[in-house]
């Protein structure tokens, strides 16, 4: 909409006018003056004689140009009219001036310096030509990124630069997008977050993922025999949760999966610790439905198993399903874009463990068994502290309990996985959708872990704890250590 008084009302009076209903409506100037975002619930006639209304008068917006940003100086005579006819001739192209500078008492007297938003490369040739063929003429700078878009632009800006993180994607999908995030920005920005602030930790989420694929991969290893004929692997993901791996002399079983985006580098790994193709990967278990745990699962042939709560999750696309954050907006909106950048594929049709209890282990009901060559494990519901539909997997003939994202050893993070867990934080405030059922599940695996060791010390062993996230682990005073040899992996390594 036109950055002028009466605009906004002009708008809402087209809704009006059709019995629309705005049920959110979001303007910040600071972001982008001439953007506004209108939630409207109107019969269908209704909503498309109110578009018909506001495209007539140019306030709907219903494309994303691809805007370059142009920068130049040139030098104009010292004669009345000059600048304006410098004016006329940029007006006559359809580009947009994003800045303009000019002081005629300064040293390099006669110099504009212009910035222009342009949407077509051939709008800037016909210009230069026509700039150079009278004045002198300095290009400063043009790039087609969108990178160096003013925020005049922002939303255009916002959306080229999530282009080039997820390759082409329709306008529509895109302004969808948009309308999503804003909801973001808008709620984050009610808890007093900077909304510039908030967009900059959505991109990073992305350039993250992006720049950790490829010759950019790595993960910390960890490999532990658990029986004489079963060893885990643990695979520590750039970002996101851990890959576990049980190594079997008749299969290969898989505990989550990791983001989809990196696949094709888990693959390459696995087959460098001579783990050998993925179609010896039979059986898939997920411990919850966030996309670092269960996003790859749909690039496997394997039979995935996971909770019911997990597939609702998964169905809806709603991180916060099942639980009291279920109308959470953040919640929402983060699964939508994490999904979207990490390449989420789930398992198409995975195995629900059955709904009755079989048992209890502490606090937790027992809902499934299963085997791993001579090792038995129990399948223990969470409370729904982090997730609902969240699992636990206990073995406690050989002592090691997968914890999912209930323990984690933050201890055995590095910088950069401690700096991308960060922004989940940030987005959604919190990563557990009940904080005080997370602390109560917490405490019962801690208790359940000292019992077990109780049980193994004198055998000289350990309970090992395969948190969701960091090293394989051991309980310490309270503490989890990391347990045996870590090594990276590096992809470029491994290539050469």
């Amino acid at each position: 909409m036109p950055d002028k008084p009466g605009a906004l009302h002009r708008a809402a009076e087209i809704v009006k006018s059709y019995t629309g209903n705005i049920i959110r409506i979001q303007y910040d100037r600071r972001i982008d003056p001439a953007t506004v975002f209108f939630e409207v619930t109107a019969t269908p006639e209704s909503y498309s004689r109110m578009k018909e209304d506001l495209h007539a008068i140019g306030y709907l917006q219903e494309s994303l140009p691809t805007l370059g940003f142009l920068k130049f100086s040139v030098y104009l005579p010292h004669e009345p009219g000059s600048l304006f006819d410098l004016l006329t001739y940029i007006t006559g192209t359809g580009a947009n001036i994003a800045y303009i500078d000019f002081d005629d008492r300064r040293s390099d007297p006669g110099r504009v310096t212009i910035s222009l938003n342009v949407n077509e490369t051939a709008i800037v040739e016909s210009l230069l030509d026509r700039l150079k063929s009278r004045y002198r003429l300095e290009i400063l700078e043009y790039d087609t990124t969108g990178e160096k878009l003013d925020d005049t632009v922002f939303y255009v800006r916002f959306a080229q630069a999530v282009r080039g993180l997820i390759g082409t994607a329709e306008d529509e999908f895109l302004l969808s997008l948009l309308q999503d995030v804003n909801h973001i920005v808008q709620e984050l920005n009610s808890l007093g977050q900077d909304p510039k602030e908030v967009f900059e930790w959505i991109l990073c989420t992305g350039r993250t993922l992006r720049n950790t694929t490829g010759e950019g991969f790595y993960a910390d290893v960890q490999r532990i025999s658990l029986a004489d004929d079963v060893e885990v692997f643990c695979f520590q993901m750039p970002g996101g949760g851990n890959i576990f791996l049980l190594r079997a002399p008749d299969e290969t079983v898989m505990i989550d999966t990791g983001y989809g985006i990196y696949h094709e580098d888990a693959v390459r790994m696995f087959q460098h610790y001579g783990l050998g193709d993925p179609g010896k990967i039979r059986r898939i278990y997920i411990t919850h439905a966030d996309a670092d745990h269960c996003g790859a699962g749909g690039f496997f042939e394997a039979k995935a198993y996971t909770h019911t709560g997990s597939l609702e999750i998964i169905r809806r696309a709603n991180r916060a399903y099942g639980s009291r954050s279920e109308s959470s907006i953040l919640e929402e909106v983060y699964t939508t874009v994490i999904n979207l950048f990490s390449h989420f594929t789930p398992p198409e049709d995975p195995e629900v463990f059955a709904p009755e209890r079989t048992g209890m282990r502490s606090i937790f009901p027992v809902i499934a068994r299963f085997t791993v060559h001579d090792l038995e494990f129990e399948v223990l519901e969470s409370l729904g502290g982090h997730m609902h539909g969240q699992v636990y997997l206990f073995c406690p003939t050989h002592g090691i309990i997968f914890t999912a994202d209930t323990l984690i050893n933050f201890a055995s993070l590095d910088e950069a996985r401690k700096r991308y867990n960060s922004l989940a934080d940030f987005l959604v405030t919190s990563v557990n959708v009940d904080s005080d059922c997370a602390k109560r599940e917490r405490k019962a695996l801690l208790e359940l872990i000292r019992d077990m060791d109780e049980e193994l010390t004198p055998a000289g062993r350990r309970c090992l704890v395969a948190c969701g996230h960091g090293a394989v682990s051991v309980l310490e005073d309270g503490r989890l250590e990391a347990i045996g040899p870590v090594e990276r992996y590096r992809a470029k390594e491994a290539e050469g």
